[in-house]
């Protein structure tokens, strides 16, 4: 049988650290993970999904990970059920991650981007604010209007030298 998720999305709370009576580590949040399609209003909608996380993982995401990260995570579904305080059968269904990835950086969680487009703020692997430019960063050009063989005039080949 097999039983894996895939899961990206932001989380919608800071996650609840605790630890059980033998002093393992457990996490729970939720996550909001977007729909590939629209509503028929034209909205995009999202599913908040219960994700547990134990152990070591779970102290690393609740120590890194804040409400509104984007992070992708990979685990199971599990299903159990329990009867509450009124005497009802209550089911519950949710992920346990095994393993999360925090997806962008702190700066682009903050807002440090330049309003997140393209480019913008301090990403993994570049330079800090401080020692780049304080102009607005430039948009690449996808444009089809130069050459890409740069500003030369149409090839100077003879007729001789053509294989037809």
């Amino acid at each position: 049988m097999i039983n894996n998720v895939v899961l990206v999305g932001r989380m919608t709370r800071d996650a609840d650290l605790r630890y059980t009576p033998s002093n393992v580590a457990v996490a729970t949040f939720t996550l909001a993970v977007n729909r590939t399609f629209k509503s028929q209003n034209g909205e995009r909608e999202a599913d908040f999904i219960n994700v547990v996380i134990w152990r070591q993982q779970a102290e690393n995401l609740a120590n890194w990970a804040k409400k509104g990260a984007l992070i992708g995570i990979t685990g199971r579904i599990q299903t159990r059920n329990y009867e509450n305080q009124q005497g009802q059968r209550v089911y519950v269904t949710e992920v346990v991650a095994d393993n999360f990835q925090l997806l962008e950086s702190r700066a682009v969680r903050e807002g440090n981007s330049g309003g997140g487009s393209f480019g913008g703020g301090n990403s993994f692997g570049s330079a800090p604010a401080a020692s780049q430019p304080s102009a607005e960063p430039s948009m690449p050009d996808f444009s089809r209007n130069d050459s890409p063989f740069g500003a030369t005039s149409p090839m100077d080949i003879s007729d001789d030298d053509l294989p037809f």
